[in-house]
């Protein structure tokens, strides 16, 4: 009965590391994810984040170079959480640099309307 026992514990053990190497295995690549990251950058510096956000930039870039590696190490999970957070932060960068840009142009605005508003008074 002891054998018995120790067999069938072994065969538990067995097919629990089969189970669990299974699952660490079975994550797709994260070429949906890549594409997405990419393209979010692409709009990122559409958007002048070389200028106004180089810093997020850079490091959305660095993360989507990273995750490349880890695909070709076949470590999808790990990748496609860092190409998760490479869009967030193209995403941030993009819309950092639209709210900048938005303020200078308001500021501008603000400019242009004292102008106008001096103008009238020296004409009174």
């Amino acid at each position: 009965m002891n054998k018995h026992t120790s067999m069938l514990g072994a065969a538990s053990i067995l097919g629990i590391a089969v189970i669990v190497g299974g699952c660490a295995s079975s994550a797709e690549r994260p070429d949906g994810k890549l594409q997405t990251a990419e393209s979010a950058i692409q709009q990122a510096v559409s958007s002048d984040a070389r200028e106004f956000e180089p810093v997020l930039l850079n490091q959305a870039q660095n993360k989507v170079a990273d995750a490349e590696e880890l695909i070709e190490k076949e470590n999808y999970r790990q990748a496609g959480r860092l190409l998760e957070q490479a869009t967030v932060d193209a995403q941030l960068a993009g819309a950092r640099s639209d709210t900048t840009k938005a303020k200078q142009a308001v500021e501008e605005i603000n400019r242009s309307i004292e102008s106008l508003r001096q103008r009238i008074e020296n004409r009174q």
